[in-house]
């Protein structure tokens, strides 16, 4: 009866641990093939690593700098604008000087000479001459612009200033017309001025 008691005691024992066995290799097999924890365990990895890289700051683009304003172009150079002031106005002083004023016609542009005879001329710098003005010192003297030099909508290149000799400071205010590519007396106006007195200086004569 004991052998018998002892032996079905061990059976027990022997089946409760295979049952316990059974249960553990259930659980791996289940946990080996759950789907859900696989996935969670593949997705991880990569997720980390791209939380570990922070994304590099890109740069902004500069604003692109306006390009500086061109400065508008003389019509003509500075030296050739002072060469014309001063071959005019020796010009006139020789023809003031000799009473002769057939060169300074002649040298004009055609209009000029169309408008002018150089008896008019005569008549129109006889307060010059009478009163022995001098223009001979622009020879040495640099004029003075009162403006840049222009050329108006006509094409006229305008030049108007001063001499600053004393105690009458020269003032002219002269027209030049482009002809076949040389700019040529088209108007003028001289007058001998006091120094003190304001710069009026009328517009060109173009009679």
């Amino acid at each position: 009866m004991r052998l018998g008691h002892s032996f079905a005691a061990r059976c027990g024992a022997l089946a409760v641990a295979a049952a316990v066995v059974a249960a553990a290799v259930v659980g791996v097999e289940s946990l080996a093939l759950s789907p859900g924890a696989l996935s969670q365990i593949v997705r991880a990895a990569p997720l980390r690593a791209h939380a570990a890289a922070a994304p590099k700051p890109q740069k902004q683009a500069e604003p692109q700098k306006p390009a500086p304003a061109q400065k508008p172009q003389a019509p003509i150079a500075l030296q050739r604008a002072l060469y014309l002031i001063r071959s005019t106005l020796l010009t006139l002083n020789d023809a003031n000087r000799s009473g002769n004023y057939t060169v300074l016609r002649d040298l004009a542009a055609p209009g000029f000479q169309a408008k002018n005879s150089a008896a008019d001329l005569g008549r129109i710098f006889a307060d010059l001459r009478t009163r022995h003005v001098d223009l001979s010192a622009v020879a040495l003297m640099a004029p003075q612009l009162t403006a840049a030099p222009t050329v108006e909508g006509n094409g006229m290149l305008r030049l108007t200033g001063f001499v600053p000799t004393q105690p009458l400071r020269i003032a002219f205010d002269l027209l030049f017309q482009d002809v076949d590519r040389s700019w040529r007396l088209f108007g003028i106006s001289v007058q001998a001025q006091p120094v003190s007195a304001e710069a009026n200086i009328p517009a060109a004569s173009k009679k």
